[in-house]
Order: structure tokens, then sequence, then C-alpha cells
């Protein structure tokens, strides 16, 4: 059961937590044929930095995170014909992430509603 008196960040194991999960998160996503070719010429180890920061701030952890907002960081992107199912693709990827790391699923909830409620600002609407 979850402490609702600590952040996302920290009921999700803090920083050591948030690393481990994006270096597999974007293993799969380079993996996955529906989105990897939005990562092509990106250099990933700056964009999986850039990553870890933004989720560490989303999750209530220390803000660190100076990229670009999510609109303007992802317009090009949009401009190459990201949509809902490139979303729903990186959603995806990012639950079964958490559920192959033990996160417990009120915890993933927490997250997944976190992921949704940027979708438009990720697609620019």
């Amino acid at each position: 059961m979850a402490d609702a008196t600590l952040s996302l960040y920290e009921q999700l194991g803090g920083e050591p937590a948030v690393d481990a999960a994006v270096d597999v998160f974007y293993k799969k996503v380079l993996a996955d044929e529906r989105i990897n070719g939005f990562f092509d010429g990106i250099d990933m180890d700056a964009q999986i930095a850039k990553q870890k920061a933004f989720m560490i701030m989303a999750f209530g952890g220390p803000h660190d995170y100076t990229g670009k907002d999510l609109r303007m960081g992802h317009a090009y992107l949009v401009a190459q014909g990201l949509d809902n199912t490139h979303f729903d693709a990186v959603a995806e990827d990012l639950k079964v992430t958490l559920e192959e790391l033990n996160v417990p699923s009120e915890l993933i909830s927490q997250v997944m509603a976190l992921v949704e409620d940027t979708r438009d600002d990720v697609l620019n609407r």
C-alpha cells in the first residue's frame, strides 16, 4: 500500500528508481517499430538525461528540468506526423516497463494518469 504522505517520486523509489525505469523504457522505445523512427538522429544520452529530469520533476521530486516545455519540445515531431497512436505506443511502453520493474499497480495508475494529462500538450492540441 502506497503512503499518500510521500510524493509519487518518493513512493516510486526516488532518483535511482526513475533512472532505472527510464533506461529500461528507452530500450523498449528504441525497439518499438511503431515509434523508434522519431528518434533517428537524436542524441540518446542527452534525451535520456532530459527524460529523467522531466520525470523526476513531474513525479514531485527535485525540479532540475531545464528542457523545453512539452508543446515546444514535441512540435517538430507533430510536424513529422506524431499522433495519438504514437502517444499510445509510448504510454504502453512505459506501463510495461513499470510492470516489469514490479512497481505497485496503484503507483502505475498514478504515473499513467500523469502521462495522459500531457497528451494534448505533447500533440500540440
